[in-house]
């Protein structure tokens, strides 16, 4: 996994938790779902990088 990828998949993972965190803080169950979809879709990005990792070695 590239150090660019990474950083890429984490900030999106971030950027969904801040989204959830503001969706939360203003009631708005809309914009907190969408951050728990970032924080999922980065998650899952960074665990398709690792299983390609694996298999490089």
């Amino acid at each position: 996994m590239s150090d660019a990828d990474k950083a890429e998949n984490k900030g999106e993972e971030l950027k969904g938790k801040a989204k959830e965190a503001a969706g939360s803080a203003v009631g708005n169950e809309s914009l907190e779902a969408e951050g728990k979809g970032d924080q999922a879709k980065g998650n899952v990005k960074q665990a398709g990088e690792k299983i390609k990792d694996a298999f490089k070695s």
